[in-house]
């Protein structure tokens, strides 16, 4: 109601129990209020209810198939104003945690926070071997907090769900249920150290020339559920072009690594930073970029980054059938209620595509008119399918800064083409093959055996079958049905065989020279012929 959405209250009370708080709002509110657009109340409101409220409206915000484009743009400002903790309170969770004194777990325990946000913040550690990390601490009672928060949540949805019918395609229920599996996994600490480790590793095992980013190491032996120790890495945020310049660090091969680094992610490792904004993004002195911050990362199964590959490839070629293929196969083969309306949808972005002078680094533009294609014609794509097109037009935002003129499209073809061209590799067909092979041999090994365990449970009585056919009747009079063509054919086919043979051969009786035995033939095969068209009209319909 502060935020000027008294009608939505009072339509969602049933009972009016909240309308008289109105009188006790004051007129500067109001107006203050009133500057602002309903979009961006919606985002004052998430921050002045709290932390969850925040990470929700963060995570709706790569949600553009269920909120208005305006709405996910206000949540991508949400900010978590919330003071740090006390020294004292920071120092007793890690106690709590790693069972031991900070004094005797650390040389130095850096009482100020470097960096700090409503769930957690972030302190410099000094290990006794003299080993800076960052020591992530999560906010004490900030799970009770949430659990609290959920709660009101699951609330709120039963009765717009019960209070507006329409609002029930969209599942609210189901969409904080998902939203607590999501803030609960990034509540364990112990999961975002999984999230770093696989994307460290992943790095690591990448040995070619190209591999500019670095991931910071992770500590596990000071690592728990609400404690996350991480390698300290001290670099330039990547925004600071004047600072990147004093230091004669070329912004224009940085833009060029950050390209080819996070295509990499997305095309061969399959696992990308889903929110590569400047402030998670440092430069290093030996011109590497490391990533940091990864509470929200997208996963791609090998197949949809083939298929993301022909997607692209595809548009290129200006090849609406292949398009379509592509967003079909993305979306598990969900039918297509208009195909006819989509092809047209998709022609005309292919051909504005092309009349378009389209900058080459605005693949996400490309990608964002797509997903509004998607969501009008109901395809339900994966949800990493939104995380890289949010996530996509953040990185072309910070390459922009470095480098106008990059030309995105030309780096990135490579990837799409050994991507949708991974899978017809010869040595990986040939792998399939062998495994193939030596799984079949393995089971014909096994085969006599489970064979003669079978046999066993049926002479025993173990083993009981119970089939049930269900519309199993028209099925046999269709069997029927086809078997009585078949031989009504036949004698047809001896029939006239039959026929020509007494007219050629002038079989007695005669008629006019022809043998009447051939003409009654010929006209028993006349009426079968009539009665097997007629029976072919009926089809299955004659029972």
């Amino acid at each position: 109601m502060k935020y000027g959405f008294e009608d939505l209250v009072q339509y969602l009370e049933e009972n009016r129990h909240y309308t008289f708080i109105q009188k006790f709002i004051p007129n500067s509110t109001k107006k203050h209020v009133a500057q602002y657009s309903k979009w961006a109340k919606m985002r004052l409101v998430c921050e002045e209810l709290g932390p969850t409220f925040v990470k929700f409206g963060q995570i709706l915000s790569n949600r553009p198939d269920l909120v208005p484009l305006e709405l996910t743009f206000e949540l991508e400002k949400l900010q978590d104003n919330v003071p740090p903790m006390h020294e004292n309170v920071a120092k007793s969770v890690v106690e709590t945690e790693l069972k031991n004194s900070v004094e005797h777990l650390f040389a130095w325990f850096e009482p100020t926070p470097f960096a700090s946000a409503s769930m957690a913040q972030v302190h410099k550690v000094t290990l006794h071997s003299g080993q800076r990390i960052a020591l992530k601490i999560q906010r004490a009672g900030i799970y009770d907090v949430i659990i609290e928060d959920i709660k009101v949540m699951y609330k709120i949805a039963r009765v717009l769900e019960h209070r507006i019918p329409s609002l029930k395609s969209f599942d609210p229920v189901g969409l904080v249920k998902n939203f607590e599996a999501s803030i609960l996994k990034e509540l364990d600490f112990i999961h975002e150290s999984i999230n770093v480790q696989r994307f460290y590793n992943n790095l690591k095992s990448d040995h070619s020339l190209e591999q500019f980013a670095k991931a910071p190491k992770v500590y596990q032996e000071f690592t728990t559920s609400k404690v996350l120790a991480l390698e300290f890495v001290s670099g330039i945020k990547i925004d600071r072009i004047a600072k990147l310049k004093s230091k004669n660090i070329d912004t224009k091969i940085i833009a060029r690594r950050l390209s080819i680094s996070y295509f990499k992610q997305i095309f061969e490792y399959g696992f990308f930073h889903a929110d590569p904004h400047p402030g998670n993004l440092l430069v290093l002195p030996n011109n590497h970029i490391c990533y940091l911050d990864f509470g929200m990362m997208g996963s791609m199964l090998p197949r949809d980054i083939s298929i993301f590959g022909k997607l692209f490839i595809a548009i290129t070629d200006k090849d609406v059938k292949k398009i379509i293929k592509a967003l079909q196969m993305l979306s598990n083969n969900a039918p297509i209620l208009n195909q006819r309306d989509l092809e047209f949808d998709i022609n005309e972005f292919v051909e504005k595509y092309y009349v378009r002078d389209i900058h080459d680094n605005e693949m996400s533009t490309v990608l964002l008119e797509l997903k509004d294609i998607i969501i009008a014609h109901g395809l339900k794509v994966p949800t990493y399918f939104f995380l890289f097109a949010r996530s996509l037009v953040t990185i072309e935002g910070v390459i922009e800064k470095l480098d106008p003129n990059l030309e995105q499209f030309e780096i990135v073809k490579p990837y799409l083409k050994a991507s949708a061209t991974k899978k017809y590799n010869p040595i990986k067909m040939g792998k399939k093959v062998l495994n193939a092979v030596v799984e079949l041999a393995d089971y014909m090994e096994d085969f006599p055996m489970d064979l003669k365990n079978a046999i066993r449970k049926i002479n025993s009585g173990q083993i009981k079958v119970d089939i049930t056919h269900k519309g199993i009747d028209p099925v046999v009079h269709t069997l029927q049905r086809i078997t009585k063509q078949l031989i009504t054919a036949f004698i047809m086919l001896a029939l006239i065989v039959g026929a020509s043979l007494f007219i050629a051969f002038k079989i007695i009786p005669l008629y006019h020279g022809l043998s009447v035995l051939g003409i009654i033939c010929f006209l028993l095969a006349i009426i079968l012929g009539f009665g097997m068209i007629t029976n072919i009209k009926k089809g299955d319909y004659d029972y």
